[in-house]
C-alpha cells in the first residue's frame, strides 16, 4: 500500500503546502484509525463511506491505501470530479461516487456496512446535525470508526477580531449558531463540548478531539512561502497544539474521533 500524502500537496523532497498544513493533522488521525481497524478485523481492504466527500479530497488518498471508498454527495458537478480525480490516481475501481446527502443517507446506501465513516465538513450546513451523526453511526459496522470534522466556534471569532471586525466577532460569540452576521457564508458552528455531545448521543465512544487549523489560517501566507523552514515548522506546531484542549477554543475546525458501540 502506498503513502497517499502527496495527494495532500506534500512530496518528500519539498516543503508542505499551504492546503497540506490545513488538513495534516485530520489525514493522520484517520490515517492511524484505519491501520487501527485493518489490524483489529484481520482485512487488507476496508469498507469506508465519505459523506459529503465532494471531489475526494480524502477519499482518494484513503483508496490509494488500498482501502474501497463510496462517496455520497449531493453535487453532480463534484461526483464527476471525483470520477476524474479517481482515475488519475489509478484507483477507480476502488472509488464509488453516489448522488445523495446524510439526511437522506439511507436511501442511497446500507446501514450497518462500513468499517470507518467520514463526515467532514456536512455538520454545518444540514438542518439537523444530531441526524446527521446518528446516521453516520448507523452506517458504521460494530467497532467501526467515524471521522467527524466540522467548523469552529472561537475560530471564526478569534479570525472575525484579528481582521478589525469586533462587532461581527462579538456577534459569533454570541450567537447560538457561531455565525458572525447575515454574510456570514457557514450557517452552523460547533464547540468541541457540542460535537462530544453529538457523537455520544449516537452511541460512540469518544476517542479524541483535535483542534485544526490553530494557527495556519493566522499566520501571513508570505512568511509560510519565504522564510525558510517556516512551513515545517508550522506543520510541527499544528500537530502539537491540536490535542491540547486549550487550542481546542480557538481552532478553525474540529475534529473528533469517535467508535461505535458494540
Amino acid at each position: 500500500m502506498s503513502d497517499p500524502s502527496p495527494v495532500f500537496g506534500r512530496e518528500a523532497s519539498s516543503r508542505p503546502s499551504r492546503a497540506s498544513l490545513r488538513t495534516a493533522v485530520v489525514w493522520d488521525v484517520l490515517k492511524d484509525a484505519l491501520d487501527r481497524r485493518v489490524k483489529a478485523t484481520g482485512k487488507d481492504s476496508l469498507d469506508v463511506l465519505d459523506t459529503g466527500g465532494g471531489s475526494g479530497n480524502f477519499a482518494v488518498p484513503v483508496a490509494r491505501l488500498g482501502h474501497r471508498v463510496t462517496v455520497v454527495d449531493p453535487s453532480p458537478n463534484a461526483l464527476f470530479a471525483l470520477e476524474r480525480r479517481a482515475a488519475e490516481a489509478g484507483v477507480a475501481e476502488r472509488v464509488t461516487g453516489v448522488q445523495g446527502d446524510i439526511s437522506g443517507l439511507f436511501d442511497v446506501v446500507g446501514r450497518d456496512g462500513y468499517d470507518v465513516v467520514l463526515c467532514h465538513g456536512v455538520l454545518e450546513y444540514v438542518d439537523d446535525p444530531a441526524e446527521g451523526v446518528r446516521n453516520a453511526a448507523a452506517a458504521l459496522r460494530d467497532g467501526g470508526a467515524l471521522s467527524l470534522l466540522a467548523a469552529g466556534v472561537g475560530g471564526a471569532v478569534l479570525a472575525r477580531a484579528l481582521a478589525g471586525h469586533f462587532t461581527e466577532a462579538r456577534n459569533a460569540l454570541g450567537d447560538p449558531d457561531g455565525r458572525w452576521g447575515d454574510g456570514d457564508p457557514v450557517p452552523r458552528r460547533f464547540t468541541a463540548d457540542q460535537l462530544t455531545g453529538l457523537a455520544g448521543e449516537a452511541g460512540l465512544e469518544v476517542g479524541a478531539v483535535h483542534g485544526v487549523r490553530v494557527f495556519a489560517d493566522l499566520v501571513p501566507g508570505v512568511l509560510v512561502d519565504t522564510e525558510p523552514g517556516a512551513a515545517d515548522a508550522l506543520l510541527k506546531l499544528e500537530a502539537a497544539a491540536a490535542e491540547l484542549p486549550s487550542f481546542h477554543a480557538i481552532a478553525t475546525q474540529l475534529h473528533l474521533l469517535g467508535e461505535k458501540r458494540a
